[in-house]
């Protein structure tokens, strides 16, 4: 997550007056090549431009892995796997009425969904967990889904309310080559088995 009060400064730097670095590599998501390293992976943000030194194209970052401290990366910045379609989010904060009633009978409901300030509203289907939280489905993939935003949710003219992010959905980039590989297997079965030479 960015921290925009702390105004004109690099967060980088900002960080690391409070963090101790946590060196890692940058990983490409499409070959799993070792591409640079950075200082640690809470200094960066999905969808940010990753500063890889030696790399002539830009590369974004697109997922992190806490435990190895690696940072995975993109090239170019519409790249599939910066893209995602759904979200879970902790303990939904409802503004009026906790939960809303339409959501409570069907346990879905249609709404639109934004997670940046004056970002388009999205249309999107919202499904109520037990504990409260809620998995957002949005209509159309959006860049940059991460955790520890806050998903905000509307109908109409009216804020419904809000939930922190805690759980993305696969990304496009994933989706994609789950579904080449489901198609490669089917293919490969498919294929007549050679016969008994005579």
């Amino acid at each position: 997550m960015g921290i925009c009060f702390i105004g004109e400064r690099n967060f980088e730097n900002f960080i690391l007056e409070y963090l101790e670095p946590k060196p890692g590599n940058f990983v490409s998501i499409e070959d799993r090549t070792v591409k640079g390293t950075h200082k640690g992976w809470f200094t960066l943000t999905l969808g940010q431009r990753a500063r890889i030194g030696g790399q002539r194209d830009a590369w974004f970052v697109v997922d992190k892995d806490i435990a190895t401290g690696d940072v995975f990366v993109a090239p170019t910045t519409n790249h599939p796997a910066l893209f995602r379609d759904t979200a879970r989010t902790d303990r939904f904060h409802w503004i009026a009425v906790d939960p809303p009633p339409e959501l409570v009978r069907t346990q879905m409901m249609e709404c639109h969904f934004r997670f940046v300030h004056q970002m388009p509203l999205i249309p999107c289907t919202v499904t109520l967990n037990m504990d409260g939280s809620v998995w957002i489905s949005l209509s159309q993939p959006v860049r940059a889904l991460t955790p520890g935003q806050f998903a905000v949710l509307y109908k109409g003219d009216d804020c419904l309310g809000s939930g922190k992010i805690i759980q993305l959905g696969p990304s496009e980039y994933t989706l994609k080559t789950g579904r080449e590989r489901l198609v490669a297997s089917q293919q490969q079965k498919d294929e007549p088995t050679p016969g008994p030479a005579s």
